[in-house]
Order: structure tokens, then C-alpha cells, then sequence
């Protein structure tokens, strides 16, 4: 049989799967309302470059709770915080799942991993393991001064081009920082370390991670890997592969991890490697092992690196664009830190006014804007809705933050006073409206280490510099131009020139 005649044999029974599906799922049940879809591709049409935006537009339509076919995948779209509170909160355990994807199969070792894996008893011991192993307060206190060498590097850089009257790509240089920061902490090397092209890697694995890929959403075409797809995720699969058992072989000649020295994350896997994953647990047991360690290893490299650094770019643009702001928060600096030294990690809850600029990018600007998608474990009724078995659910955070029902007719508008008031809303997935992190089960693990680092950084390019817009530039005339992916990033680099302004001789 030829390739052309499987392929039309296959989109033929497709087509067929996908009616009797739609039929059974109609039969006498109420979907909640959405657009109509169509054979085979259901309504994957409607999904524009900038999916958050679109899914928002027919969200006015539909209404909060939408119903939409993505190939041969029921889907619900929830884009109110009510909507998002049943989700992930109410009937949490029900859509504690996630749906099945490529990029996970082969870039997490048979989604061995933390992020992408199907809820069941070994996501509970892993996700278990990596929180009280990797992920605590301490631990993430314990690289306070990896974090702060790093951006005092950074800003002695940034005064040497201020000196000079250079205009610097700033988003370069942040995601230069975030990544030796993540890949220290994670693998104990540089992003830049050229032994290994790290850099080119991690980068390809969150490119491939957020990329469209045809054969999620219509399964049986997967086999002809129409876009290349599977193509790339095993070539990127083995060259990683190839460089976590270098680095990983060594930390084992060195072998500091078995004195109890942990530098970074491998030395604690390594510490921990052959046994089990929760010891309490005795009816699931999981042990660690080197696939099991690697796994880990990618997720989290994934999970750091684009979300801090475009968090850090988009406050920083939104400051940029408005001086009123920048100039509240660099007098909130200048009292509380003065201007004879910069920030240490420790001032930074002292910082109010910066809290809730952070807060107000995080809602403006949420970095994974449609959250990362849930499963449903069964069919269930919601709000009078039938949401049938192996649903896909999408919570549309970015629809959340510009919801003026919500956030009050200014809702375009970056305006951090409104967290201070209003009453005292929480970003750590407890409060439904400002959902950054997501919430439940599902929620962000490594949210305290991606929030110092993103508060941290913040701060000190606040406080160490003035920025001007290159010449010619109005700073309200800085696009705000998004790209989507993995994270959602500024599609064009932010180039600012900065002016010193601290009264200290070092950055200290």
C-alpha cells in the first residue's frame, strides 16, 4: 500500500472515529455551548497564532465554560475565575490529569518527568520527591548567593555599557542571567559552558515543548510525521541525552554528593538514586534511577528557564512604558535600601510597592497564559454541562487578567495600586482571579524559586539604573508584541540604554 493511500485511509477513518464520538457525546447530554467543528480537525482552525487571544474572543461569544474539538480532542475552555475555581479547586481531583503528548513522551523519558505526567501513583511520589528533595524554602534560600554573583555580574555589565552610552539588548542579557542561574542550581554549569552547547539544547527542548504538533490533537496521523515532529524530538532526545550522562558521570567521579556536599540538584538525586521515591509509600514503590533522574533534570530545566526571564522582561517593559510607576518604585528603593548599596535577597519583602508590580505583570502578562492543560479522569456535570472522559481542559488565565468584570474598567491599563486597594489578593493559586502559577494538585511546583529570582532581579535593575528608550523613541511607543510557545515571550527584544544611578563605588 502505498504512503498517499494509507494516508487517505487513515483520514477517511478518521473522519468516521470522529462522528460517532461527536454522536456519542451528544447522546442526550448537554456539551457546554462553543462553535461548531469540523470533520476531522474539529475547530483547530480557530486557534490563532496567539491561541489566548482568540480563545478569549469566542469566550465574549460562548461564554466562561466553552466547549471546542481540537481534532479528535473534546475540549472546555474556562476563562472566569468561577469557572476556574470548579476546575482546579472543587473537582480538582477529576481534572488531575494530563493529556498524553509527544513532546513529553520523548523529551521526559516516557513523561518521567513532573510536568507532563498522567496522574496516578507514580506522579504523586515524583512530584512528592521533587518537592521535599529540591524545590523547599531552604533549598531554594541555599543558592541565595549563587543568585546574587550572578546579578551582581549582570549589573557590572550593565554599568560598564552605561559608562560607555551603549544601548544594550536587555532581554539578552536577562535570559543570559536566568539560564546560568537555572542551569548552576539545576546541573552546576553555565548555560554557556561549550563543552556541552546547553544553551542550543534547552533551547530546542522548550521550542519543540510549546510547538504546534498536528499528531496530539489527530493521533492517528502521527505515524506519518507529516510536520517532522517526531523527527526532531528524538534527535534533540539523544543529544541531551548524551549530555546529562556526561555531566551526570561527573558528579559521580568527583563524588562530593556522598560526603553530603550538595552543590546542585544532581548531587541530591545522586544521593538519593536507588531509593525509593517515598519510603511511606509501600504499596507504590517507585526507585530513583538514572532515566528517572534525567527526566527530572529536563523538566525542570524547561519549567525555569523561559517563564523567570519573560516575567522579568515584561515588568521591566511595562515599567519602561510607565514613568509613574518606575518612579514610585524606585523611591520605595531608595527608602527602604537607600543609595548607597544594592538589594540583597533579604530586603526584597520589604518591598510592598514592587510586590504588587510584580503582581500586576503576572496579571497582564501571565507567562504560560493558558496555564499548562488538565485531563478530566471521568465524565462529570458542571454547572448543568456535560464534560465527557478524556476531556482536555484549558484555563485561560490570560482572559482572567484582562477581564474587566473583574479587575474594573481600567483593566488595560498596568496600574499595581489596585492590589493595594483592594483586598489582599494572592498570586499562589488561592485566590482564582490572578492565577500565575495555576493552583491544586497541578500548581507550580517551583513557584518560590522562580519568585525570588523574578522579585530579585526586578529590584536591582530598577534600583541600579535609569533606562532610556534608544533615541528618537517614545517609551509608550515600546511594542508589547507576544510570541507564543512554551511561555509566552516578546516576540521583538527589548533595547534600552541604562544610566547608573546608585552612590556605591561596587556592586556589592
Amino acid at each position: 500500500m502505498s504512503p498517499t493511500t494509507f494516508a487517505i485511509l487513515l483520514v477517511i477513518l478518521g473522519s468516521i472515529i470522529s462522528f460517532l464520538v461527536q454522536i456519542h457525546n451528544r447522546n442526550g447530554r448537554k456539551l457546554p455551548p462553543g462553535p461548531r467543528p469540523l470533520p476531522i480537525i474539529g475547530n483547530l482552525h480557530m486557534l490563532t497564532p496567539l491561541p489566548h487571544r482568540g480563545l478569549q474572543a469566542l469566550a465574549k461569544k460562548y461564554g466562561p465554560i466553552m466547549s471546542m474539538r481540537l481534532g479528535r480532542v473534546p475540549t472546555v475552555v474556562v476563562s472566569s475565575p468561577q469557572a476556574a475555581e470548579l476546575i482546579l479547586q472543587t473537582h480538582d481531583a477529576i481534572f488531575a490529569s494530563r493529556p498524553k503528548v509527544q513532546a513529553s513522551a520523548y523529551l521526559s523519558y516516557g513523561s518521567k518527568g513532573m510536568a507532563f505526567n498522567e496522574y496516578g501513583p507514580y506522579w504523586r511520589n515524583v512530584r512528592k520527591f521533587c518537592t521535599l528533595q529540591l524545590l523547599t524554602s531552604s533549598k531554594t534560600a541555599s543558592f541565595a548567593a549563587l543568585r546574587a554573583a550572578e546579578v551582581a555580574s549582570l549589573v557590572a555589565s550593565l554599568r560598564a555599557a552605561a559608562a560607555a552610552g551603549e544601548v544594550v539588548d536587555v532581554s539578552s542579557k536577562v535570559g543570559r542571567l536566568v539560564a546560568d542561574i537555572s542551569c548552576r542550581i539545576v546541573l552546576g554549569r553555565n548555560v554557556g559552558d561549550e563543552r556541552y552547547d546547553l544553551k542550543r539544547l534547552v533551547e530546542e527542548i522548550m521550542r519543540l515543548t510549546g510547538a504546534f504538533n498536528l499528531a496530539d490533537y489527530v493521533p492517528y496521523l502521527a505515524p506519518l510525521d507529516l510536520q517532522g515532529y517526531t523527527r526532531q524530538l528524538k534527535k534533540v532526545n539523544k543529544e541531551m541525552d548524551k549530555v546529562l550522562e556526561e555531566i551526570i558521570a561527573e558528579h559521580e567521579e568527583v563524588g562530593r554528593y556522598k560526603q553530603g556536599h550538595h552543590d546542585d540538584f544532581i548531587d541530591v538525586l545522586l544521593s538519593l538514586m536507588n531509593q525509593p521515591m517515598n519510603p511511606q509509600d509501600r504499596e507504590n514503590v517507585f526507585i530513583i534511577d538514572r532515566t528517572n533522574i534525567k527526566a527530572i533534570l529536563v523538566d525542570l530545566l524547561t519549567a525555569a528557564l523561559d517563564t523567570s526571564s519573560a516575567s522579568v522582561e515584561w515588568t521591566l517593559s511595562e515599567l519602561i512604558k510607565n514613568p509613574r510607576v518606575m518612579k514610585n518604585a524606585q523611591r520605595e528603593l531608595e527608602s527602604v535600601i537607600g543609595m548607597e548599596r544594592t538589594v540583597e535577597e533579604k530586603d526584597v519583602e520589604k518591598l510592598d510597592y514592587l510586590d504588587m508590580v510584580v503582581k500586576e505583570s503576572f496579571r497582564l502578562h501571565p507567562v504560560i497564559p493558558l496555564l499548562l492543560p488538565r485531563e478530566s479522569l471521568k465524565e462529570i456535570t458542571i454547572k448543568g454541562y456535560h464534560i465527557p472522559n478524556k476531556s482536555r481542559v484549558i484555563v485561560n488565565v490570560w482572559a482572567i487578567g484582562r477581564d474587566p468584570n473583574v479587575w474594573s474598567e481600567n483593566v488595560e491599563e498596568f496600574y499595581p495600586e489596585r492590589f493595594g486597594e483592594s483586598d489582599d489578593i494572592d498570586f499562589r493559586g488561592r485566590d482564582f482571579r490572578l492565577l500565575p502559577f495555576g493552583s491544586g494538585r497541578r500548581g507550580c511546583p517551583g513557584m518560590q524559586l522562580g519568585l525570588t529570582t523574578i522579585h530579585f532581579v526586578v529590584a536591582q535593575l530598577v534600583h541600579c539604573f535609569s533606562w532610556e528608550v534608544p533615541s528618537g523613541m517614545n517609551p509608550a511607543e515600546i511594542d508589547m508584541i507576544e510570541k507564543f510557545g512554551l511561555s509566552v515571550v516578546r516576540a521583538n527584544h527589548l533595547l534600552l540604554k541604562p544610566i547608573y544611578r546608585l552612590r556605591c563605588s561596587e556592586t556589592t
